[in-house]
């Protein structure tokens, strides 16, 4: 008989971000020695192999001498070089304000990039929504020096939050900053255009910082692929959205973004992010992980420049927004006649956010549908993940997300084929409850 693992007491309960959580319980079936058997709809990452129309991945990496030594913690200056020039092409071309490499701080991953900014923020009220990524929540509980403030989005409004909202928010609840994704995961909504602009222009004027978490930034499927705005091939003409088209003065607007090679080139392997910002606050990020994380792997920082070419991004963009939005509407299609029910088509990101409610038991919940559904060899991630409540400071019987479930289309089509084809089955003929 085997002996229960021992508790020590120098080291706290450290919870499972819902991917991990899903991914764990999955590996107990089987997962994680056949994968290849199972169709994981609950993962955060995007598939990697080739795509239509895109540039050939990048399949090796070279090794100088020199980059066996550390990167200096901010990331190497030809990166971030490359990186401000790519923004400033994208959304900043004739704008008297140009972001530059002093803009720039590269990490080893997102988790890295907002860890850094976390331990750089001072004793303040930061608000953040409900639903949001699920890191959030233990990343907003383990810096003690700010206060984190919810605030609830609502499914039946489309999870609409205005410029006139965020106003009141930082008046009556004095936040000094926001932590968003946008697109935001798990919902797809998409801030965007002249509302963005609002927003940027709100928290200039109030001096609220904006943490705009942009990994789904090139994800965003309003308007066709190859029309209207982005009808040209050109770099600023892309079919992208982010706040830095409507920062005014980049060193002198409360306006930063996160972003990186994850999710918009399809490399989550490399965990090369970035935060974009002021120079003063970039400073502190770097200073910040001085002693957090010590800086990026310096090889991939090297290879990673090229990728930030014109013709590279410009075709990458395009490809994902073709596939991608292909399999948003094939998956959404299919779940609705199952009987899920989206409160809004994602703007943007790779995951449906959908209820499940109206499905016979024990599907009509998130965590019962999860269950349920890894009998089919389906991985899903149940809405309560989403429900952001660093420290458990909000007591309550039931998550008030508990009826959603987020799909992902990051996978494959084949994938999601045969996902879907496992679901109906599931639905057609549910387990006993």
């Amino acid at each position: 008989m085997s002996l229960p693992e021992p508790e020590f007491h120098a080291f706290r309960p450290v919870p499972k971000t819902g991917v991990i959580y899903v991914t764990s319980e999955a590996s107990k079936l089987g997962f994680a020695t056949s994968p290849a058997e199972w169709c994981n709809l609950g993962q955060g990452q995007p598939e990697t192999g080739d795509l239509p129309g895109a540039p050939p991945r990048v399949k090796h990496v070279d090794v100088a001498l020199d980059d066996l030594e550390y990167a200096p913690v901010a990331g190497l200056r030809e990166l971030r070089e490359a990186v401000a020039a790519l923004y400033n092409g994208l959304y900043r071309k004739g704008l008297p304000s140009q972001y530059t490499a002093d803009n720039v701080c590269i990490s080893g991953g997102g988790r890295a990039a907002l860890t850094r900014a976390a331990a750089s923020l001072g004793s303040i009220n930061l608000g953040h929504f409900l639903p949001d990524y699920t890191a959030y929540e233990e990343l907003l509980d383990i810096f003690k020096a700010f206060t984190s403030i919810p605030i609830l989005l609502e499914g039946d409004r489309g999870y609409s939050f205005t410029a006139d909202d965020l106003r009141r928010e930082v008046q009556g609840r004095g936040l000094s900053a926001l932590l968003l994704s946008n697109p935001c995961n798990p919902t797809g909504k998409l801030v965007a255009g002249e509302e963005l602009e609002r927003w940027v222009h709100v928290a200039s004027e109030l001096d609220c910082a904006l943490l705009l978490d942009e990994f789904y930034s090139h994800y965003i499927y309003r308007g066709r692929p190859g029309g209207g705005r982005g009808a040209q091939s050109a770099l600023g003409q892309l079919p992208v959205e982010s706040a830095a088209r409507y920062v005014k003065d980049v060193d002198r607007d409360p306006v930063v973004i996160f972003d990186g090679f994850t999710k918009n080139w399809r490399y989550p392997g490399w965990r090369i992010t970035w935060a974009l910002g002021p120079k003063s606050v970039i400073e502190r990020f770097a200073s910040a992980g001085s002693f957090l994380d010590g800086g990026g792997s310096k090889p991939l920082q090297r290879a990673a420049i090229p990728l930030f070419e014109e013709d590279y991004v410009v075709k990458e963009t395009l490809a994902i927004q073709s596939v991608f939005r292909d399999k948003r509407d094939r998956m959404l299609s299919r779940l609705e006649r199952l009987g899920v029910r989206f409160d809004r088509v994602p703007d943007g990101t790779f995951y449906a956010w959908g209820n499940v409610a109206s499905l016979p038991p024990p599907l009509a919940d998130g965590m019962g549908f999860f269950r349920a559904a890894l009998t089919k060899k389906i991985i899903t991630v149940p809405g309560e993940f989403f429900d952001v409540n660093p420290g458990k400071r909000r007591h309550g019987r039931a998550s008030r997300f508990r009826d959603y479930v987020r799909f992902s289309f990051g996978p494959s089509a084949d994938v999601l084929d045969r996902a879907m084809a496992g679901l109906e089955e599931l639905v057609a003929d549910p387990p006993a409850p």
